[in-house]
């Protein structure tokens, strides 16, 4: 039977797991192999004779870690040694056979591969485990053992940036243990949900295969979820099949998805809302979804009851909302605290509106009220412009506002209880030409991947805003851009829109922080994310722009955003989570 979402990699004869007896043999293989990985241990279940034995070790699991008891031959005996406390992963085991592999040449472009070289690529790569809900890395393991031949990272750079935009482990199982049967594994790929360029994932698993394929090794194994429709049609198409082995892990808070049973009301919620009801669960608190399809949910523990929707709740009252709402009373209130703000004014008549454009040289416009980017129309620099930016806004707010223009870095600041989070810098959508494809059809592959990367919350919209956006780079929908050619889509940064997010918080400026603690403050918010434009995170100089009373706090993952909330609405939980209770 081919379950839902396998595709014709699935129709493939399954494949036997060891190779033939003809296999050259190497040193006799040891007993009771334990093989640290950073982000947990790896127990290959063939080399423990001793049940018991292997069930004891897998208890042994780490606070924080993810031990994973892979090659299990009797999974059921394995189990019945502690069946409250293991189970039976649902992954699937896929096996590249290396002797039939066939490098390509490397299509990709934007992006070089390498191996991990400094302690900054290590902060890399947890950052981006954690922006995908992986296990992070031990530090200063991972560093320490930096130079073993067992484990290989290799590491996905953008060559424009600098950033750290993908990762996968490796495991060559003859260093590790010296597994006769000369074989290797892929662990823990992971690709930046903000990542432009296609075909990372794809580069470096093929990076790995060809690493292993030139030190001798027969095969590369892969453990993927059963259902990961995307990461099955990846190794599907480069010749991965399915083996009969299996995987068994310890319960814990990391892994309770894949032994607790879908939750279907939880899985309804959109991912702003849903990390903190995860975050709640962990922690005890039962989770009642009031309204799904607004994100509307109540907390309760001991007692206390908390109705919320995505990081809005109780706790925020009407007041402070209705000055985040209207931006002009945002920037009053703003101003009269002493912070900096941009000038603005209501939109008019034309000649007031034109004479204010020529004021300040560029506007800004958009609507009073609005979230999520829609209706903002930015570096507007023509009086007809600003005309038709005005009249698009109106769609969204009769009432609209023109600012004036203010460049820098678009810089999201997440304040919860009166304290500095998160801080992350939005950067606008981009598309980059591959010689053959439209502007449209590159918005169209940048969306889908956008989307994907963001539970659908980030979709492109081609509209007439986009259309103006492209002119001023001299480009059209239809017009096909030469390889390498970064266009920028939208001016706004809004994710919804599009948009990236890239974390700073570790670089923000201590003046910066306090500008938006004492912000948070003057709008008397508990919970906000403030709106900057900088000319650099780690300088002094800015302007805030909004105040959104609803932050994302998904968006800023690789911080603590949900505990930090959670910690607000139930005190008495905070030590619960794994990162505070060390």
């Amino acid at each position: 039977m081919i379950r839902k979402g396998y595709s014709r990699a699935m129709r493939l004869a399954r494949q036997p797991l060891l190779l033939p007896a003809s296999q050259p043999e190497m040193v006799a293989m040891p007993d009771d192999v334990v093989i640290e990985c950073g982000w947990g241990r790896l127990l290959p279940g063939h080399t423990w004779r001793d049940p018991a034995r292997l069930a004891g070790e897998l208890l042994k699991e780490r606070p924080g870690q993810r031990d994973i008891a892979f090659y299990v031959e009797k999974p059921q005996v394995l189990i019945s040694c502690a069946p409250q406390q293991l189970f039976l992963d649902p992954s699937d085991a896929l096996r590249l056979h290396l002797a039939a592999y066939r490098a390509q040449p490397a299509a990709r472009r934007g992006f070089t591969l390498r191996r991990l070289r400094t302690r900054s690529d290590v902060a890399a790569i947890n950052a981006l485990y954690r922006a995908r809900q992986m296990v992070p890395l031990d530090a200063q393991r991972v560093w320490q053992e930096r130079a073993s031949r067992a484990i290989t990272y290799a590491l996905a750079e953008d060559l424009a940036s600098g950033e750290v935009i993908g990762v996968a482990m490796g495991l060559d199982h003859v260093e590790a243990y010296a597994d006769p049967q000369h074989g290797a594994s892929l662990w823990a790929l992971a690709v930046a949900p903000q990542a432009t360029h296609p075909g990372i994932g794809e580069a470096l698993v093929r990076y790995l295969a060809e690493h292993y394929l030139a030190r001798g090794r027969a095969w590369l194994d892969v453990s993927v979820l059963h259902d990961n429709a995307q990461a099955l049609a990846l190794y599907e198409k480069l010749g991965f099949t399915l083996i009969p082995a299996f995987a068994v892990k310890r319960r814990n808070a990391i892994n309770e998805g894949l032994f607790t049973g879908p939750a279907d009301a939880l899985d309804k919620l959109n991912p702003y809302a849903r990390i903190i009801a995860d975050e709640a669960r962990k922690r005890g608190i039962h989770v009642e979804v009031l309204d799904a399809e607004g994100g509307y949910f109540r907390l309760n523990f001991g007692g206390r009851s908390i109705v919320c929707r995505e990081s809005l709740s109780e706790l925020t009252h009407a007041v402070a909302m209705s000055r985040c709402q209207d931006k002009r009373v945002t920037l009053r209130v703003l101003a009269k605290a002493g912070l900096a703000v941009p000038v603005q004014c209501m939109a008019g008549h034309e000649a007031a509106n034109a004479a204010f454009l020529a004021e300040h040289g560029a506007v800004v416009v958009k609507p009073v009220e609005g979230e999520q980017g829609k209706g903002i129309s930015v570096n507007v620099t023509e009086p007809e412009a600003v005309e038709a930016a005005v009249l698009r806004a109106r769609e969204h707010c009769d009432r609209v506002v023109l600012e004036q223009f203010c460049a820098g870095q678009d810089l999201r600041i997440v304040v919860i209880d009166y304290k500095v989070v998160a801080a992350a810098v939005r950067r606008p959508p981009m598309v980059i030409g591959d010689g053959h494809s439209t502007v449209r059809e590159l918005i169209a592959k940048q969306s889908r991947r956008r989307a994907a990367a963001t539970g659908g919350e980030s979709r492109i919209p081609v509209d007439a805003e986009a259309e103006r956006c492209l002119r001023s780079q001299g480009f059209a929908l239809d017009d096909v851009p030469a390889p390498q050619v970064q266009i920028q889509v939208r001016n706004t940064a809004n994710l919804h829109t599009g948009g990236t997010i890239h974390d700073v918080t570790d670089a923000l400026h201590p003046r910066l922080r306090e500008a938006a603690e004492r912000g948070a403050r003057a709008l008397d918010i508990p919970v906000t994310g403030l709106d900057f434009l900088v000319p650099a995170v780690d300088g002094p100089d800015y302007v805030i722009i909004e105040a959104n009373e609803r932050p994302g706090l998904a968006n800023h993952e690789p911080q603590p955003t949900a505990a930090r909330f959670v910690d607000l609405l139930f005190p008495n939980t905070r030590f619960a989570t794994r990162e505070d209770s060390g």
